[in-house]
């Protein structure tokens, strides 16, 4: 009998311990309703999924109608920052602000570097330890409940979200990483048409000083093509324009303008004063162009000169 009376103590002492860490775990857990998944629930309660698992002991993403689960034991915790995470990726992972993130951290801009740790905090300030019991008597009753109330088919269903939640946040993912990548495209294409840009600007100057220094004047120019009939190509001082037909000669009258001269052609460019002509006489030149339909376009008109040497 008074093993008897022993045994019933004990029941009722531990019975009462048990009904005190369920109690105790109210105020710190959430009922698990139909149709939520972790990601809801950490939504929910502005924490990260896996800090929902490791609070609640899970190996898996699958919840029950009716679970109760642990949201009272989420810890700081370290993030490493992988290849495409964005401060805000990882703020909407976490369900904190980018704000948020800097100031934990310290940073100072948004650019963060693969491998790199940063610290997470509870958006709620600092989370209340639950005791022991709480912690073990959550998962031991999950795991005696979810049988019996959980059906196959509400099963199918949480994994059918589930998985709609994870595919909806890596196309988010993939889309940042896609607009940052654009991003950096179109600076590197400004960035190569403002050198561009320069060096054309260094280059004007130096024309124009080139253009400047030595005899300028104005003078009626035609072209002239060495394929034409009866033409042997050859010029005046022995060039063959046929062996070089992007050689840039004109032919002058040597008495304004010394054969061998270096004479800067508006619209042209640096040419080579090389060859002379029966109809070239005072200020004329002929400037030559390897396609007899480009000598005709250019047809008859006045251009500056300038006689370099």
């Amino acid at each position: 009998m008074k093993k008897f009376i022993f045994t019933l103590g004990t029941t009722a002492i531990l019975s009462a311990g048990f009904v005190g860490a369920a109690s105790a775990s109210t105020s710190g857990t959430y009922h698990v309703e139909k149709g939520d998944t972790l990601w809801k629930v950490a939504q929910k309660h502005s924490v990260s999924v896996d800090e929902l698992k490791d609070a609640n002991n899970l190996t898996s993403n699958i919840i029950y109608p009716n679970q109760e689960l642990n949201v009272a034991t989420i810890k700081e915790m370290t993030h490493k920052v992988q290849q495409g995470n964005t401060l805000w990726s990882i703020s909407q992972q976490y369900g904190v602000t980018v704000d948020q993130i800097k100031e934990w951290n310290g940073l100072k801009s948004d650019l963060i570097y693969p491998g790199e740790q940063l610290k997470i905090q509870s958006p709620n300030g600092q989370a209340q330890q639950s005791s022991p019991s709480v912690a073990q008597a959550a998962p031991e009753a999950q795991q005696a409940q979810a049988p019996a109330e959980q059906t196959q088919e509400e099963q199918q269903q949480a994994q059918v979200e589930q998985t709609q939640e994870e595919q909806q946040q890596a196309q988010v993912e993939q889309a940042q990483k896609e607009q940052q990548q654009a991003q950096a495209e179109q600076a590197q294409k400004e960035q190569q048409q403002a050198q561009a840009e320069q060096a054309q600007k260094e280059q004007q100057p130096a024309e124009s000083s080139q253009q400047a220094s030595g005899k300028s004047m104005t003078v009626e120019a035609t072209a002239y093509t060495a394929n034409c009939a009866g033409c042997s190509g050859t010029t005046a001082t022995g060039v063959d324009l046929k062996a070089n037909p992007n050689q840039k000669v004109i032919a002058v009258d040597p008495s304004v303008i010394p054969l061998g001269s270096k004479v800067y052609v508006e619209g042209y460019g640096e040419a080579v004063a090389a060859d002379t002509g029966g109809a070239i006489k005072g200020n004329r030149i002929d400037v030559f162009v390897p396609a007899e339909g480009d000598a005709q376009q250019f047809g008859r008109k006045s251009v500056k000169i300038t006689v370099m040497n």
